[in-house]
């Protein structure tokens, strides 16, 4: 794999639009959103998200599938 420093947006865009997987190519969109600091879900919340959660036996912590609702 090649490497690549991602100092600014265009550059990340660029070599994540790049990348390929099965024949398809992502689907990138940029969010300017800025989030509130210490907001948490509670614990049924959490359960929630964590049933959509399908991860990697092999890389349980950064292989995640996340299904839709």
């Amino acid at each position: 794999m090649g490497r690549a420093k991602l100092v600014d947006v265009e550059v990340m865009f660029s070599w994540a639009s790049s990348m390929i997987w099965k024949g398809l190519y992502p689907i990138l969109s940029l969010s300017k959103t800025v989030y509130q600091k210490g907001i948490s879900l509670t614990k049924k919340a959490m359960k929630q998200v964590e049933s959509r959660l399908q991860r990697n036996p092999l890389l349980p912590k950064w292989d995640i599938l996340i299904q839709p609702l």
